[in-house]
């Protein structure tokens, strides 16, 4: 059985009107996909920044694979771990190439960057063709693919990757579906939290749902079914009206 890079224990953490996470365990099977799903307002994207270290819980622990408690710095991605966040957020005068090179911004060792975006090229092709463009002038799944080549730049251990596939048409959220599936293969630890169940079920290997807060259920991807998730998890945060993110 796999060891869990990564888990969370107890973990809950507030804004003050309520906790957007209360008192979640959740573990990180490395070298596999975990995906965490939910509503909007579910508590996905405060789930993952979590796992970053870029939130420090309330209350709780996260721990790594030898059970010690793993530290975060506030605001600042742990070492070892790499996110393309929701909504992409790249920079968009700026080309593709450079965007891309600021993903390895800060490792101490710049050398292997023309080797990295050289592998990533080969995996987007599409991006290639694109290095010299401004990425603002990108459609939505070409951007996509430029935030998920910035975060493997920088070669982490762990990569974290915020609704993928939202506002993408289905035939391209299929390609970087497909994708995922591609760096997945290669053994990376992948945290993958999606509104869409059919997809984010169908790359991962263990999955859990969101509901304010909670864990509403958990288990592996392949025992679950999309449709019951959505019609009884995600309808159970619309009709709550939560608030959390």
């Amino acid at each position: 059985m796999a060891s869990n890079a990564i888990s969370l224990r107890g973990v809950t953490v507030s804004y003050g009107q309520g906790p957007a996470l209360d008192g979640i365990d959740l573990d990180i099977a490395a070298g596999a996909t975990t995906a965490v799903l939910g509503a909007n307002g579910a508590g996905k994207t405060t789930a993952l920044n979590v796992i970053a270290g870029i939130l420090k819980p309330t209350a709780g622990r996260i721990v790594d694979s030898t059970g010690a408690e793993v530290k975060g710095r506030t605001g600042i991605i742990r070492p070892g771990v790499a996110m393309s966040p929701e909504g992409r957020k790249l920079f968009g005068q700026m080309t593709v190439e450079e965007n891309l090179l600021l993903g390895a911004y800060g490792l101490r060792d710049p050398r292997p960057n023309k080797d990295k975006m050289a592998e990533i090229f080969d995996m987007f092709p599409r991006v290639a063709e694109r290095r010299r463009q401004a990425a603002g002038t990108l459609s939505g799944g070409e951007q996509q693919m430029v935030a998920i080549g910035r975060a493997l730049m920088r070669e982490p251990d762990l990569l974290l990757l915020d609704e993928p596939t939202l506002g993408l048409s289905p035939r391209i959220a299929g390609i970087v579906a497909d994708m995922i599936a591609r760096i997945a293969a290669d053994g990376l630890t992948v945290v993958l939290v999606e509104q869409d169940a059919a997809v984010a079920l169908a790359l991962a290997k263990r999955a859990y749902v969101l509901v304010n807060g909670r864990i509403g259920i958990s288990g592996e991807a392949r025992d679950m079914d999309p449709r019951e998730i959505l019609n009884t998890y995600f309808e159970t945060d619309a009709r709550s009206g939560a608030q959390t993110t």
